[in-house]
């Protein structure tokens, strides 16, 4: 078994960062609650952990939608994380006319925020994924590319090729360029479209175990079945490496015609989708109440933690938002209780204290109030 480091944010800066102007906190608490009316800025503080680690963060936001209203033109976010005993210091911003977002740890300049993930993973689960199961097919490739992202850390940079190469070979179907530049684009098409789908149909089977493996503990949230679908799917899943690459060339070859004419690539990994099951009813997820589909979601998020773990070695930090609300004091309890066994930070919003009454101690309710936040006893 890998052993696991456990990292904790102990301190956290937003400076120009949506609503805040300057907040500064410190934390000492493994499991951390923000309470406040809507609109507060309750998820932003959340939002603003999330930039911790690679990628767009939890809202996908342009960099200079971050920025505050009013304010200098930038925004950044540092950090001071505590890892078995090191500190180290983790920045990211952005400033006005600049195409990305800047990282520095310990001051030194990075030079993608995948750095990041060497020192932290981070997951999370807002309401904008309440209708991940009856939305489109693209937001459950996300979903699945980014629980992908926390266990291999070169997935997102693949996904990236993966699009870009897609979009190059369509338009080069337009343009009708030549065919030997063609065969060459699909070549990187085909090798990075295969990889993307191995590291996913990994993912997927890793989590069904987990899933499968959790059920025993007796916990309040109904157990998912997880599958992949899709033509591509069908038709390679079951071959190795080499031959799933020769049969999506020859599909590829096969369809530019087909391809030319829709504008698209009307085969691949990138038209795949995440189906998930209620197990114990044997029903679509799409199917089952608002209620289910959310105990769903935080099931297989809680799943997730848990192999991010086994497999990383590090225990990932939480990013909860309004998690508690739909939970009854039983489900809450067992919830707080199971987050506190999982080992890592956990950080959570709701709109009363009340909600969090359950949190066993040494744990941290904060009051975000006139754009800053105060430690509630």
């Amino acid at each position: 078994m890998i052993a696991t480091q456990t990292a904790r944010v102990s301190r956290l800066i937003l400076t120009d960062f949506r609503n805040y102007r300057r907040l500064d906190l410190q934390f000492s608490d493994r499991l951390v609650a923000f309470v406040g009316e809507n609109g507060a800025g309750k998820t932003n503080i959340l939002e603003a952990v999330s930039y911790l680690t690679a990628g767009r963060g939890l809202r996908r936001a342009t960099l200079s939608d971050v920025a505050r209203i009013g304010g200098a033109g930038g925004w950044s976010v540092a950090a001071r994380l505590e890892q078995d005993g090191t500190e180290i210091k983790l920045g990211t911003g952005w400033t006005a006319g600049e195409t990305g977002r800047r990282v520095r740890i310990d001051a030194v300049e990075q030079r993608s925020s995948e750095s990041l993930l060497e020192y932290l993973r981070i997951l999370w689960l807002v309401p904008a994924m309440d209708g991940l199961f009856t939305g489109p097919g693209s937001d459950r490739r996300r979903f699945l590319d980014r629980l992908t992202l926390s266990l291999n850390p070169a997935h997102g940079r693949q996904v990236s090729a993966f699009e870009k190469a897609l979009r190059q070979r369509n338009k080069l179907l337009e343009d009708r360029g030549p065919a030997e530049y063609l065969g060459a684009l699909e070549q990187q098409v085909v090798e990075l479209g295969t990889a993307v789908a191995l590291a996913r149909r990994e993912t997927v089977s890793l989590l069904a175990k987990t899933v499968r493996a959790q059920a025993v503990l007796g916990l309040p949230f109904p157990a998912g079945r997880l599958s992949l679908v899709g033509e591509f799917e069908s038709e390679t899943q079951d071959l190795s490496a080499a031959d799933q690459e020769d049969r999506f060339r020859e599909r590829l070859q096969e369809g530019r015609a087909r391809d030319r004419a829709a504008g698209r690539t009307l085969y691949g990994p990138h038209l795949t989708d995440l189906l998930v099951h209620h197990a114990e009813k044997d029903m679509p997820a799409a199917r089952s109440s608002t209620g289910e589909q959310k105990a769903l979601l935080l099931g297989l998020v809680l799943a997730h933690a848990d192999l991010t773990a086994g497999v990383t070695g590090m225990s990932p930090v939480l990013l909860l938002d309004e998690v508690a609300a739909h939970l009854d004091p039983n489900r809450r309890r067992a919830l707080f209780s199971r987050l506190q066994a999982l080992g890592g930070q956990v950080f959570m919003t709701g709109t009363d204290a009340s909600l969090f009454e359950g949190l066993p101690p040494q744990s941290g309710i904060f009051a975000i109030e006139a754009h800053d936040a105060r430690r509630l006893a």
